[in-house]
């Protein structure tokens, strides 16, 4: 069955979970406690070129963690951090931003994101996400998480084809 696809036009914002979507859901721990995730390259490079279309895009995360904020700062988009009920962070972040939830496009990977997930329009999950995300997802990228989601959406968007990464 084909999968609704949205384009730049249909999209005014797009939220990221972080550990799953960004990243391919591990973690390293060193013995000191400081903890190290692997992120894909290709996902930097996608959002800047869901940047170049116009489309703001920001982080959402469970977790309150250096990796976010400095992968966030990376990117150059902003990081809400420490949401336990992320429904509930995500409508009061569109609400101050004055965004209809059914123009937003929400990447989430496990049940934490169901909340945001039903909130918006556009509902997306990772190839690897857990079933409930997976079943409240309006379109399953092909890319597993930490390994192209973000580039994968930016060629979605732009209307060409995904990058099968």
């Amino acid at each position: 069955m084909e999968q609704d696809r949205p384009g730049k036009a249909d999209i005014d914002c797009i939220v990221y979970d972080f550990d799953g979507v960004m990243t391919d859901n591990r973690v390293l721990v060193s013995q000191d406690g400081t903890e190290a995730v692997f992120c894909n390259r290709a996902d930097g490079l996608g959002v800047g070129l869901i940047r170049a279309l116009g489309i703001p895009q920001m982080i959402l995360s469970t977790e309150a963690n250096p990796v976010v904020a400095a992968r966030a700062a990376k990117l150059r988009i902003p990081a809400v951090q420490d949401c336990a009920d992320k429904g509930a962070a995500l409508a009061r972040l569109l609400d101050a931003r004055g965004l209809d939830p059914r123009r937003v496009l929400f990447v989430g990977n496990d049940v934490n994101d169901l909340p945001a997930l039903r909130l918006v329009g556009w509902p997306v999950a990772p190839a690897d996400a857990h079933p409930s995300a997976l079943a409240a997802a309006r379109l399953v990228t092909r890319a597993r998480g930490g390994q192209g989601v973000v580039r994968e959406l930016a060629d979605i968007l732009s209307g060409g084809e995904d990058s099968g990464v």
